[in-house]
């Protein structure tokens, strides 16, 4: 059985909001072991808990930011499926912006670094494929949708 883990793609908007989606920047946090990949804050359901109380918890955990900061974009939810330490692993993302662009990331010690990053950049420092698609449809969905 694969293991779920469940995250929020975090974003903010540097500029004018839904005039210019080039200022859309994402949140990626280094992990402290292993290869030190670049990923948005995720982490294992608990048992009782939802996906999304999940992805929440675990970006309070892993970069400081509580729920009542984000705003969780309607109708965006990826799943990702990928082999990670020899086992199969499902990971759910659901998009969420920052209220305010400055909000302080205080990282735990699951992870090392984090930068905001506009969508090229990002896909280069995601090493992998699954979660450079992420990223990419995320953005194609904020861009999309922006009035």
């Amino acid at each position: 059985m694969a293991l779920r883990a469940c995250g929020l793609i975090i974003f903010r908007r540097r500029l004018i909001p839904k005039v210019d989606n080039t200022a859309i920047e994402f949140l990626l946090l280094q992990a402290s072991d292993g290869i030190h990949h670049w990923t948005p804050p995720k982490g294992h359901v608990e048992p009782g808990e939802s996906d999304l109380e999940t992805a929440l918890r675990e970006t309070q955990e892993e970069a400081g930011i509580e729920a009542g900061q984000l705003t969780i974009i309607e109708g965006f939810r990826r799943e990702l499926s990928y082999v990670a330490r020899a086992k199969p692993k499902i990971v759910v993302y659901w998009l969420a912006e920052v209220k305010d662009c400055d909000v302080e990331v205080c990282l735990s010690r699951e992870h090392q670094a984090y930068r905001w990053l506009e969508l090229e950049d990002a896909c280069q420092l995601a090493q992998f494929e699954e979660m450079k698609a992420a990223l990419q449809e995320g953005h194609q969905f904020l861009c999309s949708t922006a009035t």
